[in-house]
């Protein structure tokens, strides 16, 4: 099996703020004008954003939507699922928070718990989390096939980065809150992590619902990689529909 997290090139980086600035504006600028264009045609997007703890994930969807129309996407923060909700499949509180046709949704963190957290920690038996996989891929494209783009993302670091930020947040009055006991329980398994991830991207990797690795150590490119894809395969998802995009001003 090919690891793909071993040719991660993470020392990638946006020195220059006003490099940062400009390229930030741009992508943003245009996610909004297709985020405009989405809606007209009534075609839903699916964000899935995972990756390891302090990876940069949060800091990324901030920047993605903070020039959207509100009225246009949804954020959905997934934990553990609720008392009542063991009671269904786990993949039906996920169908309950797709977006309207129209609209763009991130999940931060998904259904793919079931094979990453759910399988390490032993939350899902073998069976369960091994035949995930196909009716994960049975999911999307369910979606794909009607009127969904999905695109997912995962944020990856390296050990010495994560150490410097899970302290950074320990010692930040403001931060000390996304800091938990689970958070360095999660940092002793990184390898069962990325056994897990690798296995994940084998299996679930398709042309309809591709994974794109964001390289984190960086902040500012990190954010900057991930506008630039969303919004590139937002336009190559219209181009082949023989949807016309305006010409955008460049930031």
């Amino acid at each position: 099996m090919e690891k793909r997290l071993d040719s991660v090139d993470l020392m990638k980086k946006i020195d220059d703020k006003k490099t940062y600035k400009k390229r930030l504006k741009k992508y943003q600028l245009r996610l909004l004008r297709l985020q405009q264009i989405l809606f007209q045609e009534n075609i839903g997007v699916i964000f899935v954003m995972e990756g390891m703890d302090a990876a940069g994930k949060g800091g990324a969807i901030k920047r993605v939507t903070e020039r959207l129309d509100p009225r246009g996407f949804r954020v959905q923060p997934i934990s553990a699922p609720a008392p009542h909700e063991k009671r269904y499949h786990y993949l039906q509180r996920f169908w309950r928070k797709l977006p309207k046709y129209g609209q763009i949704t991130i999940f931060d963190r998904s259904w793919y718990g079931r094979v990453l957290v759910e399988r390490i920690e032993k939350f899902a038996t073998e069976e369960e989390w091994q035949r995930a996989y196909q009716e994960i891929n049975q999911f999307e494209k369910m979606c794909t096939d009607d009127r969904y783009i999905i695109a997912k993302f995962w944020f990856q670091i390296d050990q010495e980065e994560q150490l410097k930020r899970f302290k950074e947040r320990e010692n930040n009055p403001l931060k000390n809150w996304k800091i938990t006991d689970e958070d360095w329980r999660n940092r002793e398994k990184w390898d069962q992590y990325q056994a897990a991830a690798e296995e994940m991207f084998a299996k679930t990797d398709v042309p309809s619902s591709p994974w794109f690795i964001i390289e984190g150590n960086d902040k500012r490119y990190a954010r900057v990689r991930t506008l630039e894809i969303m919004v590139k395969y937002i336009e190559q998802y219209l181009n082949e529909k023989g949807i016309k995009i305006p010409k955008s001003d460049e930031a």
